[in-house]
């Protein structure tokens, strides 16, 4: 569904000044175990895959080369601009393959980690309204079944369009643009995830959820935006970012949620 393109933009701007929000109240109400956690976890298993991604990413891209005997195939003709658009492309690529790899490390940490996030998103709104927060065990497997499906419904799609700029970023000149389509796209469903769990919580089904998102775009991309800018910072930022966007992204949407009553 299509919306305005200013809409977006301001969507995305409240998305981001809740990552400053969930800071702040982060530190009020003394959450950081349930940031700590989950980040050290998430930021061990970050450091395995990427050490695995390096040493197989290039050997894939090399194996392509010879493959389609592209490589065989410049060398022979021995052109520099052929050359610099062959370098260019190899490593878009390696682009792509990083966000591709990085998107299914994700939802499977957000399928493992679905009941924390869950809880944590509902333990963030409680807050918010001053109730208290009575743990519920069926609650919490409804929840994490929510979660699990939500983050194999997304890694569906994501996958589809993710494999679609893949063949595109074959294409000269044009897939030089493949990087910022692959974020934007990386971003949103992250964002997406991140969101659902205000959805679920108000007893709206996937599908309303769907569309519910669908129709807030700005604010699922700019969630998820933050959270990859987060990772630019090493260590600490990996290990903020998985907790941080959950609780920004139910700050962001409270209002949402309150004006519709």
């Amino acid at each position: 569904m299509q919306q305005n393109p200013l809409i977006v933009l301001k969507e995305m701007i409240i998305a981001i000044q809740a990552y400053f929000q969930a800071h702040r109240f982060i530190q009020k109400h003394k959450l950081w175990k349930w940031i700590l956690i989950p980040g050290i976890i998430y930021t061990t298993l970050f450091i395995i895959g990427m050490y695995f991604f390096i040493h197989t990413s290039g050997n894939f891209i090399e194996w392509m080369s010879v493959k389609t005997g592209l490589g065989t195939w410049l060398n022979k003709i021995n052109s520099s601009f052929l050359g610099f658009l062959f370098i260019m492309g190899s490593l878009l690529l390696w682009l792509i393959l990083l966000l591709f790899y990085f998107s299914l490390f994700k939802y499977i940490f957000l399928i493992v980690g679905s009941p924390l996030f869950a809880y944590l998103s509902e333990k963030t709104e409680a807050i918010i309204e001053g109730k208290d927060f009575p743990f519920s065990f069926s609650q919490l497997l409804k929840d994490m079944k929510r979660g699990v499906a939500i983050a194999a419904r997304n890694s569906l799609w994501q996958t589809v369009y993710t494999l679609s700029i893949l063949l595109l970023s074959l294409v000269p000149l044009a897939g030089w643009l493949t990087p910022i389509l692959a974020v934007l796209v990386e971003c949103y469903y992250y964002g997406f995830s991140m969101l659902d769990y205000s959805m679920e919580r108000h007893k709206r089904t996937p599908a309303e959820s769907i569309f519910f998102i669908g129709s807030h775009k700005g604010l699922a991309v700019g969630n998820g935006l933050v959270f990859y800018m987060m990772h630019l910072v090493p260590v600490i930022g990996w290990i903020l970012a998985p907790a941080y966007s959950v609780v920004a992204a139910t700050l962001s949407m409270y209002p949402l949620k309150q004006s519709e009553k």
